[in-house]
């Protein structure tokens, strides 16, 4: 006889199964989020700031140090106003699907309690989770941005926030906040009791570019640098080294939307075969024994590509990603890299931001920079903390131009205020550190002299603030300036030279025309050639209708100046003023001494910009005695005034024009560059609206 259970009573079933039902309907129980100490002040400077009335606040984290735990608390954290009890949800934007699903993903596990959803693409939310995830493009279409209702949300929360003052994110926010202005001055009827609070956060909150933040944002709470997030051991370690490549930069046209380099100029100077050789040697030789995980920030797509074939041709097994990548063979990529499957992932424009990958200890920065933002965001690909791989730091190997002749270029020395040519080789932030202190040290206690022509204020040319220039540059400084500023000349001949710059020097022969050394650089290599330059008198040549200047004479080539020096003087004396006359040709000759004759005077006051000022009296008087000329013109002398008359005549001016508008250029170019520099610089406190500049400057801008 078989044996069988005996039956429970019908209530005892009943019973077992309301229980079950009742233990799995119900929804888990989230676990308590335990922040590390500087995200417990930033949440507090977030919710102190609310409470005090603000609605529109940012917060500036670095790259790893928890951006969504501390939103995900804030958010938690919110209650509802008491206007709109059922203002219970919360909305996330980001900038691509990446981001959102990391988002989601953590925004689960932290929250397990919530209902979290997706609006991007094909994924689409109902509108009344706890917690959406969206990407800007999608709340760009208007019949999925309208289907949250301002009226049901106590908050949202801006990813990348620096992108918060594109027009495109001031489109979707000014719907949930009246005081963003939208870029079409479309206007939703909205009060301010129905503003729901927006908060950005990001690891680089500035804008390179020069749109205001302050369009979106009151002010920023809370501002964490990653040197000290490093020296807290919250992120891991840097090691740089630099290397200094054959690039000339200074043809590489700049993109007037980001102030950085255009991909498709840089890519030109950097893709060429012997750069990727050098990358990849450089990797060898520093990174491959002990770095398990690469990332390669490359120019464009062509750049992607060739340099990963150069990894491939050295026998490194290195893959690609773009933004043109199907989604789902990038999403397998990065999983492989993620696990060990291959050592070097190159890519351009798309791990930048939002990529968590922290086993990377070794980024590799192929493609030159010149926003902070940007080398940051690259160099943070390598400073999360992954203490199950057996990560200790990260090796960022930073490739610039061997001259550093284009302004604002970053680097690693740069972001300590370093020169930018300092090579630096597998050297740690703390010895960067100790390097910029010792140069502060000394640069604040180095005396600062900038020789400078005297009467040079009296040009109309503003005076320069940093440039350092040569006194014999200037063809208005007179000659006992000259010959201080120009010791050589002085040993080198006792004649009256004359400097015409650019190594061009001249000897006036007192009317019988003038020898004239030029410098000439040809396969020979440098050398000097001189010639002789015969003149007749001016009445002579107009009478006879012929030119003043008669054919040049070859005199001699040197391969220096102290002999083609010599060997002109000695021409001069033998074959142009015989004699005793040639005294007359030195520097030192008494007729130098005397006044400048009207006709010298009148000429340089031309030059000099008195020309309406020379009356009759050329001397400097005006009928009543008044004086009228300065008084170094008052007081010129004929040597003085025949000094600058030739360096006038033999393109001295001219050059002088040339050189001080290229370092007024340069002046122009470094203001420029500290203004897009200040604008990276982050502090906490109010931020500055300028409406009016940003849609002007962001008209048909994305972020």
């Amino acid at each position: 006889m078989l044996w069988s259970a005996p039956r429970r009573p019908w209530t005892i079933r009943l019973c077992c199964l309301s229980r079950f039902l009742t233990l799995q309907l119900q929804p888990p129980q989230a676990s308590p989020l335990i922040l590390r100490p500087y995200q417990e002040i930033c949440l507090k400077a977030c919710l102190d700031a609310h409470s005090s009335g603000a609605s529109r606040i940012g917060v500036s984290l670095p790259t790893g140090a928890g951006k969504t735990a501390v939103f995900i608390s804030l958010l938690s954290s919110l209650e509802p106003k008491d206007s709109r009890p059922g203002a219970t949800r919360s909305l996330v934007i980001v900038n691509s699907i990446e981001l959102a699903k990391q988002a989601t993903a953590q925004a689960r596990r932290l929250r397990p309690d919530w209902i979290v959803e997706i609006e991007q693409g094909h994924h689409k939310a109902t509108g009344h989770a706890d917690l959406t995830v969206a990407t800007y493009q999608t709340l760009l279409e208007s019949d999925r941005l309208h289907k949250f209702s301002p009226q049901s949300f106590k908050a949202v929360v801006v990813d990348e926030a620096h992108h918060a003052a594109a027009p495109s994110y001031r489109r979707i926010l000014s719907f949930f906040h009246p005081e963003v202005q939208c870029p079409e001055n479309r206007t939703h009827p909205r009060t301010a009791q129905d503003a729901v609070p927006i908060f950005g956060f990001s690891a680089t909150f500035s804008r390179h570019d020069g749109l205001a933040l302050g369009s979106v944002f009151e002010r920023i709470v809370y501002h964490r640098d990653f040197l000290d997030m490093i020296k807290e051991q919250w992120l891991c370690n840097l090691r740089f080294t630099t290397v200094k490549a054959n690039i000339d930069l200074n043809n590489v046209t700049i993109s007037t939307r980001t102030g950085d380099f255009n991909p498709s100029s840089l890519a030109h100077v950097i893709n060429t075969e012997t750069i990727n050789k050098l990358v990849v040697k450089t990797w060898l030789d520093r990174a491959a024994k002990d770095r398990k995980s690469t990332i390669v920030f490359a120019v464009n797509v062509s750049h992607v590509r060739d340099l990963t074939k150069t990894f491939q041709l050295a026998g490194i097994d290195a893959r690609f990603i773009y933004a043109g990548t199907p989604t789902t063979e990038r999403n397998a990529l990065i999983d492989s890299f993620k696990a060990g499957v291959f050592p070097v992932l190159v890519n351009c424009a798309l791990l930048t931001e939002g990529a968590d990958i922290p086993n990377v200890d070794c980024i590799v920065i192929a493609r030159p920079t010149k926003s902070r933002n940007v080398f940051l965001q690259m160099i943070g690909r390598g400073m999360r903390l992954s203490p199950d791989t057996g990560k200790q730091d990260c090796h960022v190997i930073d490739f610039v131009d061997l001259t550093n002749s284009v302004v604002g270029i970053v680097s690693a020395p740069t972001l300590l205020g370093l020169n930018p040519d300092a090579v630096v080789d597998d050297v740690t932030i703390q010895d960067l550190e100790t390097r910029a202190d010792t140069a502060n040290r000394e640069s604040s206690t180095a005396t600062l002299t900038t020789p400078y022509p005297t009467g040079y204020s009296d040009l109309s040319v503003p005076d320069p603030k940093s440039v350092t220039y040569i006194d014999y540059d200037n063809p208005f400084v007179l000659l006992n300036q000259i010959m201080r500023a120009s010791p050589p000349m002085v040993k080198l001949s006792k004649n009256g030279w004359v400097d015409c710059g650019e190594g061009i020097h001249v000897l006036e022969c007192l009317g019988k025309g003038h020898i004239r050394i030029e410098p000439v650089l040809d396969d020979a290599g440098d050398h000097f050639h001189a010639h002789y330059t015969p003149s007749i008198h001016p009445q002579t040549a107009s009478a006879l209708n012929i030119s003043r200047f008669q054919t040049n004479r070859k005199i001699l080539d040197a391969n220096n100046l102290g002999d083609a020096i010599r060997g002109c003087d000695k021409y001069a004396a033998e074959k142009v003023l015989r004699g005793p006359i040639s005294r007359a040709l030195l520097r030192t000759a008494k007729w130098r001494q005397a006044p400048a004759s009207p006709a010298q005077t009148s000429l340089v006051a031309k030059r000099w910009g008195y020309v309406n000022k020379v009356v009759q009296n050329i001397r400097g008087t005006s009928d009543n005695g008044d004086s009228l000329l300065p008084e170094r013109l008052r007081n010129l002398t004929k040597g003085e005034a025949a000094y600058i008359i030739t360096r006038l005549r033999h393109g001295g001016q001219r050059r002088y024009i040339k050189k001080t508008a290229t370092h007024q250029k340069l002046l122009a170019a470094e203001a420029k560059e500290m203004q897009r520099r200040a604008r990276e610089h982050v502090r906490v406190g109010p931020l500055v609206s300028d409406l009016q500049n940003t849609d002007v400057s962001s008209r048909g801008k994305s972020p």
